[in-house]
């Protein structure tokens, strides 16, 4: 069984390995949208200490780490297209499998997981940018109801924008 919960400081190390198997994982795919300074630990930290991190269990096992966000992106104010989603939404970030989970439909559980935390907040829709280059996340997001609506300016480079409505 497929879990979601607060990322726990004790296992911060864990999460920053799941992170450097996705950065690894990225450059397999022949693209970097993950530098060696982001996301870097004091992210994750960062993630923790403010109730955005969060861990992905397999039958109890960490297989996943991600960040998400209730109190929205500044970055996506700017967005070149247009949200299909108005109101309150949660962001999607740093989302990492450990390696060992991968081709398991990960992805798939956790936005379940994700859409269920939205509900029980209240929240109607989700938000999550990506590379260009990253097409393997643009498949799976739009494999798990996402729409593309347009580019934004995050971290210093142009990302394809999705959201989902709940």
């Amino acid at each position: 069984m497929d879990t979601l919960e607060l990322a726990r400081m004790e296992e911060l190390d864990l999460y920053d390995r799941i992170i450097e198997m996705g950065r690894a994982f990225q450059r397999a795919q022949g693209f970097v949208q993950w530098t060696e300074a982001y996301p870097s630990r004091d992210t994750l930290r960062e993630d923790i200490q403010a109730q955005k991190g969060y861990v992905l269990r397999a039958d109890g096992a960490a297989a996943g780490y991600l960040c998400i966000d209730f109190d929205g992106e500044p970055a996506y104010a700017d967005i070149r297209g247009r949200w299909r989603t108005e109101g309150p939404y949660a962001v999607v970030h740093r989302m990492a499998f450990h390696k060992a989970f991968r081709g398991r439909g990960l992805t798939a559980s956790a936005f379940r997981l994700i859409e269920a935390l939205c509900a029980q907040r209240g929240v109607r829709a989700i938000r999550v940018d990506t590379d260009p280059q990253n097409r393997r996340m643009q498949h799976l997001l739009e494999a798990n109801g996402f729409v593309p609506c347009g580019t934004v300016l995050f971290q210093g480079s142009e990302k394809w924008a999705y959201d989902k409505a709940l």
